[in-house]
């Protein structure tokens, strides 16, 4: 199993993918390292589940290979069949493969799978989907993952209805004693990071905040420096 960082008060701010140029994602990721970035996120879109297309296993392969492979990377799979993809990812080096609840029959057994695969376990849902529904997985995952958005494309609007998902998941963790990253994934800035931090979240996934920016670096510390805050002040994790 690989050595996963674990949730500590620091919130990540996780920078996806989808938002860089597509000709040049590892040029516009590698500021992001050297500025001490250590986790970014690529959406994986089939078409089917999610009206868009994006990304395969080779990209992983390739940031995990060409000088960019101390970052973790996590593979969040907006597909159909997560069993068929899941391992395919794991093997292309994803440090964490996170799938869809609405998308498996048996998340049980795909967790499983993952694990015996050596990568961390996530699971994502929809705006629609209750938190409560991630609650019997908690204690098997590495990752909850709320969609704050319609997952398929991305520079949408945060929802803030989502706000309430990302508390109660917060409050089933912390009584379960877990050390369970909670992500949000659409809409995320400086305010919105705000939103979620005070909620609870402590990887907030960021992409046209941060790669539309003029300045990448900078953007992604603002949003790192609200959320932390937020989040300390919130009290709602002991650290």
């Amino acid at each position: 199993m690989k050595k996963l960082p674990l949730p500590d008060g620091r919130v990540r701010i996780v920078p996806s993918l989808l938002a860089a140029d597509f000709a040049n994602v590892r040029g516009d990721l590698q500021p992001l390292v050297k500025a001490g970035v250590s986790w970014a996120s690529v959406d994986v879109m089939d078409g089917h589940f999610v009206p868009n297309l994006a990304f395969g296993p080779d990209l992983v392969s390739a940031l995990k290979h060409n000088g960019t492979g101390k970052v973790f990377l996590d593979a969040h799979l907006m597909v159909s069949n997560p069993d068929v993809y899941g391992p395919i990812f794991a093997a292309a080096g994803a440090d964490w493969v996170v799938f869809h609840l609405e998308a498996c029959r048996s998340p049980r057994a795909l967790i499983k799978k993952l694990r015996k695969l050596g990568v961390g376990v996530g699971i994502a849902i929809k705006p629609k989907t209750p938190a409560k529904s991630l609650f019997p997985y908690l204690k098997d995952l590495d990752l909850a993952l709320v969609m704050t958005i319609e997952p398929g494309f991305g520079g949408q609007k945060f929802m803030p209805k989502m706000l309430s998902k990302i508390s109660a998941l917060r409050v089933e963790i912390d009584r379960q004693g877990l050390k369970t990253w909670i992500q949000i994934d659409g809409g995320v800035n400086a305010e919105t990071a705000v939103l979620a931090a005070s909620a609870g979240a402590d990887s907030l996934v960021a992409g046209s905040a941060v790669f539309k920016q003029r300045n990448p670096v900078s953007a992604l510390k603002k949003i790192e420096r609200a959320a932390q805050k937020a989040f300390m002040k919130s009290h709602l994790v002991k650290v």
